[in-house]
């Protein structure tokens, strides 16, 4: 199954081009947004291998997916869903970073609605999950906003916390303690 293109009201999620670079790389070297993703910034060229990673490895195996995302025709932001590298999380997590000017505009509600639905829709799972910095307030709003809940911290190498969130599927109901009933499924 190759990554599909999708459509919200606003937005069009898309795989990447080739011609995607110089937007993906200057998106990843801003510090305003690479200080959330991953493990914070790196450097110009190993930016520009992972995004040669993005055709060569992830594309190319059919490993999970992964967008450019677009508003108006001109990219603004960054979207994946895939199963989690982190040992904390049993299943798939979203991804989604925006350039900083189109933060503010609801935009990255939107992305995080359509992964979590995607997640559900089109890879059956039952929860989708987010790993989240204590300090990426905005990003915990939303996520709060549109029915993720916190499951537990992790404690990262730096010293740094990260809340691990999960949102369960529409059919997969939320224990009294806050806590879902089942375990994430891998597609």
């Amino acid at each position: 199954m190759s990554t599909p293109t999708l459509r919200t009201e606003r937005l069009l999620l898309e795989p990447y081009s080739p011609a995607d670079e110089n937007f993906f790389v200057r998106l990843f070297q801003d510090i305003r947004v690479s200080r959330w993703i991953g493990d914070g910034p790196h450097t110009e060229a190993e930016d520009r291998a992972l995004f040669e990673r993005v055709f060569s490895k992830v594309y190319a195996g059919d490993l999970f997916d992964v967008w450019v995302v677009r508003h108006g025709g001109r990219p603004i932001g960054h979207a994946e869903i895939k199963p989690s590298p982190s040992p904390d999380v049993d299943g798939h997590e979203i991804v989604y970073a925006l350039d900083p000017d189109a933060w503010g505009n609801g935009f990255g509600t939107e992305i995080a609605r359509t992964l979590t639905s995607y997640g559900y829709d089109v890879l059956g799972l039952s929860e989708v999950y987010a790993t989240v910095s204590v300090e990426n307030a905005a990003s915990l709003a939303l996520l709060d906003r549109i029915g993720f809940r916190h499951v537990r911290d992790t404690v990262e190498d730096d010293g740094s916390t990260t809340h691990v969130l999960v949102r369960p599927g529409p059919s997969t109901p939320l224990r009294s303690d806050g806590d879902t009933g089942a375990a994430g499924q891998p597609r």
